[in-house]
């Protein structure tokens, strides 16, 4: 099994790009690498800039390479469609110019990906990890989202040969069991790939071993998190916001919550996974003095246990 452990901005709170308290976007490339990650994605658009220079010299720096840009938006709406589009050109032509990731034997398609989000409705994000109270798109507002996810991905592939992956979200339209079910109906492997996130899974009431297992002919690339059972019993309880709710501390530090990694691996290896996974530990930025230590923390623990 050839993986690779992968960082993110959102370790040190970097979800929202107009968040005034984000640390600046070189730092956490300084601390992804003291950490000792050699990958990290680019983060939400906006975040870090769109400048193929100082990009290129930050990360020779720090001996980092870009794994993954991501598209963090509205999926739905038509209105929003022109400035997704913007932004696949934008992240697509950054990340194809930068020094490539090394690749793993069986890997099914080369980084850098293009992580596709639908995010931005307050109606689904106060009805995060609760599939029995949310509302349901109608399906005329499925099927464009369908669409228009079919022209980021087709964009992507052909002007720039990024394979596309489509993350579901706690927060978004695209979260829960019956979604992510219709999602990989509408949306054919040949078109873009799945990119699970154990911890999104958790919070939103599915097993990520089943899914993992389940859907592995559709995995290109995967997320680890973990969840504070606590915490999580007490926003379950609150009418909140997934980011407040991740402020308040619901994810933790890879090995420190409630999901099984030591089953996890067992899981890839029968699985045959090859590639990248990527620590995720979304927290509110205002607190990412502690963002290095959690990091570090996390990585230390998948190496304990033979990843």
């Amino acid at each position: 099994m050839g993986i690779k452990i992968a960082g993110a901005p959102c370790c040190w709170g970097v979800d929202d790009p107009k968040n005034p308290y984000l640390p600046p976007w070189e730092r956490v490339l300084q601390e992804a690498s003291q950490a000792g990650y050699k990958g990290i994605e680019l983060g939400p658009y906006g975040y870090i800039p769109m400048d193929i220079e100082r990009v290129q010299a930050e990360l020779a720096k720090n001996d980092l390479t870009i794994i993954a840009g991501t598209i963090f938006d509205d999926l739905v709406s038509e209105s929003n469609l022109e400035s997704l589009l913007r932004q696949v050109d934008d992240i697509c032509s950054l990340i194809t110019k930068l020094p490539p990731s090394p690749q793993e034997d069986g890997q099914h398609f080369p980084t850098p990906y293009l992580v596709i989000i639908d995010w931005g409705h307050e109606e689904r994000d106060y009805a995060a990890g609760h599939p029995d109270r949310a509302k349901r798109l109608s399906n005329q507002d499925w099927n464009n989202m369908m669409a228009h996810i079919r022209a980021l991905a087709e964009l992507a592939w052909t002007k720039y040969g990024v394979r596309s992956v489509i993350h579901p979200h706690a927060g978004g339209y695209i979260e829960f069991e019956d979604e992510i079910k219709q999602l990989l109906e509408d949306i054919p492997y040949e078109t873009a790939g799945l990119c699970l996130d154990t911890g999104h899974l958790y919070y939103s009431k599915m097993d990520p071993e089943e899914w993992l297992r389940n859907y592995a002919d559709r995995l290109d690339y995967i997320h680890f998190k973990d969840i504070d059972l606590e915490i999580y019993g007490q926003v379950m309880g609150e009418h909140i916001r997934f980011f407040d709710a991740c402020a308040k501390g619901v994810m933790c530090p890879i090995g420190q919550g409630i999901i099984d990694y030591h089953s996890i691996l067992k899981l890839l290896n029968e699985i045959d996974y090859h590639g990248y996974i990527t620590i995720e530990q979304e927290r509110d930025p205002r607190n990412s003095d502690t963002s290095l230590r959690d990091v570090s923390q996390s990585i230390a623990f998948l190496k304990s246990v033979g990843y």
